[in-house]
């Protein structure tokens, strides 16, 4: 089912800086994923693991999601065990996800699962992955995606092809009735313009959230999912037309059919997520 308040930002942490963890939370994410994949050095994993368990043993309940090593990985089965039976879990974000059944050896641990698309196999195994059990939102990794595909990084060319992937997570998302897809993070972290430019481009294409790799880009990425003044007037004018209006009423010229309705009523419903 999709969820009534999908995240706007997604936060990494890397999990072998666990000082970290707190100043994400504080950060303003609408969730935290603490990273025991990418983020940290294989030399470096086991005392992750170690760092994170000391973590959730305090943490409130619900408190982080975690990202897993990929099903292929000596990593894997262990951070399944560590994540057993862990209350400050959220759910657990799922690399490199390319078969349903790594995805059912997830899910038997009873989190919520965004699997991350990152791989020509996970485009391929995208409708089954989107309709697997504890499958809640779907994502992807444009570098290893475009690493996979051989696409050339910043180029006209290899945004066409990571748009297409961007295509197939929307579509697959609302035939599974999951809430809208997250969008891949953006490596600057400086340059805020840039971020906001990349994040209204996702909202631009139907994406509910983004995912983030540093605490400036949370602000950033908040307000670009969220309503502007003139969207918000525009919605609010719509409904109060269509109330006093029992028929197809106008507003600027524009019928209020149905699908006005319902977008105006979407947008409102956003905007009253703070």
């Amino acid at each position: 089912m999709i969820s009534p308040t999908p995240p706007r930002s997604a936060l990494f942490v890397p999990a072998n800086r666990p000082e970290r963890i707190p100043k994400a939370l504080a950060s303003g994410a609408d969730i935290v994923i603490v990273d025991l994949e990418d983020a940290v050095a294989p030399a470096a994993k086991p005392m992750a693991r170690q760092a994170l368990g000391d973590f959730l043993e305090t943490a409130s309940p619900g408190a982080v999601w975690v990202r897993i090593n990929a099903a292929d990985t000596a990593d894997f089965l262990e951070d399944l065990a560590l994540c057993r039976d862990q209350t400050g879990i959220a759910g657990l974000v799922v690399p490199k996800a390319e078969s349903t059944r790594s995805l059912a050896q997830v899910e038997a641990l009873g989190y919520p699962m965004i699997p991350l698309i990152e791989s020509a196999r996970g485009l391929q195994a995208l409708p089954g992955l989107a309709q697997a059990p504890g499958v809640v939102q779907l994502s992807f990794g444009a570098l290893d995606l475009g690493l996979d595909l051989g696409i050339e990084p910043n180029s006209e060319g290899g945004d066409w092809v990571l748009n297409q992937a961007r295509y197939q997570l929307l579509v697959q998302s609302r035939l599974s009735g999951l809430a809208p897809p997250i969008d891949t993070v953006h490596p600057e972290f400086r340059d805020m313009e840039i971020v906001d430019r990349a994040a209204r481009r996702a909202v631009a294409m139907g994406f509910g959230g983004m995912l983030c790799i540093h605490p400036r880009q949370v602000a950033v990425v908040n307000a670009a999912f969220m309503p502007t003044e003139d969207q918000l007037a525009w919605a609010l004018r719509v409904i109060e037309a269509a109330e006093q209006d029992a028929g197809a009423g106008q507003i600027d010229g524009q019928m209020i059919d149905a699908p006005v309705m319902a977008r105006a009523q979407r947008i409102v419903a956003s905007a009253d997520r703070d």
